[in-house]
């Protein structure tokens, strides 16, 4: 009779223990991503912290392929657009879903800049511009991967890439260094190092489409955004910068108090028409180079909040116009229309061609260094 009471005791426990436990996290097999890709081997690469929060990374573009953090119940919900398979990847009519891009992120005028006398010419691949590195840049590039526990006993992943010169029109042999980190405080640090042999233009950023809901198709419209930024970069109907700094009181780009990102969206203002939305650089109120907080986003439904902390003079946010549901994500969820935002940490888009934004030169014998981190807290 003891041993009945006592293997019932026992299961009870198990049941109930089972039912307690929201570490829901499906990690996708490396399987799905072993490959060869322009001869290179393509992997996948799982990162932990003791407190259940997962990243998975392939090196195919340095890619965020999931991101797990616990919603305000306990459960784990992964909150970044990507897809299952590396032939997904490949195959997606949106190239840019969780990639490093560069060189150059965001936009240069017409692909054209000047650097010590000399012209050059970038590749098109934006309404005559140059957008994202080019046609085939970082994203599409397979990376040296080396998967480590950091000098905090972290996970960590470096990715390595070697891009030679004349590769989209760039000059220099430049060799870029990305370390991705998931922290002990469910923070995922992202290190950026490049150097060069020749003088050339670099701005790399992290695009990643972030859903708090867990990328579902419910709209991100209602995200809570703050945004730490007085003044913007105002553009022509391309996107591409006028030069013109201005300020965001009074205009539909005021995020400097928590409004959610539908609100105003569809406000009959010019830059919203030109981007469809948002799709706008934003000037941080920061000091040059210290780390510091730029962004920040809260769901309520789901009470998942993340901030983003970058030592860059800028932050790109897109409110996701542009998707259209032609693509299938991550467990047959179909990428719709602003299911997803970014927030890219950068120098200001198309600076080569207006002196009175930061410099973007990087010359040999210097390195170029950026640090930025997407944090992750609860609000009940």
């Amino acid at each position: 009779m003891k041993k009945t009471f006592l293997s019932l005791l026992i299961l009870t426990l198990f049941f109930t223990a089972c039912k307690n436990n929201k570490n829901n996290v499906q990690l996708f097999p490396q399987s799905n991503f072993d490959t060869i890709v322009s001869g290179q081997k393509v992997s996948l690469y799982t990162l932990k912290n003791d407190k259940g929060m997962t990243a998975q990374i392939t090196n195919y573009g340095a890619r965020l392929v999931d991101l797990w953090v616990p919603d305000k119940n306990g459960t784990f919900k992964d909150v970044i657009w990507g897809y299952e398979t590396i032939k997904a990847y490949l195959n997606a009519t949106d190239l840019f879903a969780g990639p490093i891009v560069g060189r150059y992120g965001n936009r240069i005028g017409k692909g054209r800049f000047t650097l010590d006398g000399k012209s050059y010419q970038l590749t098109l691949n934006n309404h005559g511009n140059h957008l994202h590195g080019g046609v085939n840049g970082f994203y599409t590039k397979v990376w040296n991967a080396r998967q480590f526990k950091n000098e905090k006993g972290e996970d960590a992943l470096e990715l390595t890439y070697i891009s030679p010169s004349g590769e989209e029109g760039y000059p220099g042999n430049l060799t870029i260094k990305v370390v991705y980190a998931l922290t002990a405080n469910n923070e995922l640090a992202i290190n950026y190092k490049a150097t060069t042999d020749s003088a050339t233009i670099i701005n790399p950023t992290s695009h990643v489409y972030f859903n708090l809901h867990g990328t579902s198709t419910q709209s991100t419209n209602s995200h809570i955004l703050t945004l730490f930024a007085d003044k913007y970069t105002p553009t022509d109907s391309l996107l591409i910068p006028t030069g013109e700094i201005a300020t965001v009181e009074n205009t539909p780009l005021d995020f400097r108090k928590p409004t959610t990102v539908g609100e105003r969206i569809k406000a009959d203002f010019t830059a919203l028409k030109y981007g469809k939305g948002y799709d706008h650089n934003f000037i941080l109120n920061k000091k040059a180079g210290e780390i510091s907080l730029a962004a920040e986003v809260y769901e309520p439904a789901t009470g998942i909040v993340m901030k983003v902390k970058t030592d860059q003079p800028a932050i790109q946010f897109y409110s996701g116009n542009f998707m259209d549901g032609k693509d299938t994500g991550k467990r047959g969820e179909k990428h719709n229309y602003r299911t997803g935002i970014a927030l890219e940490a950068q120098n200001y888009p198309d600076a080569p061609n207006h002196p009175n934004f930061p410099s973007a030169v990087l010359k040999p014998g210097g390195t170029y260094t950026q640090t930025s981190v997407y944090a992750f807290e609860i609000k009940k």
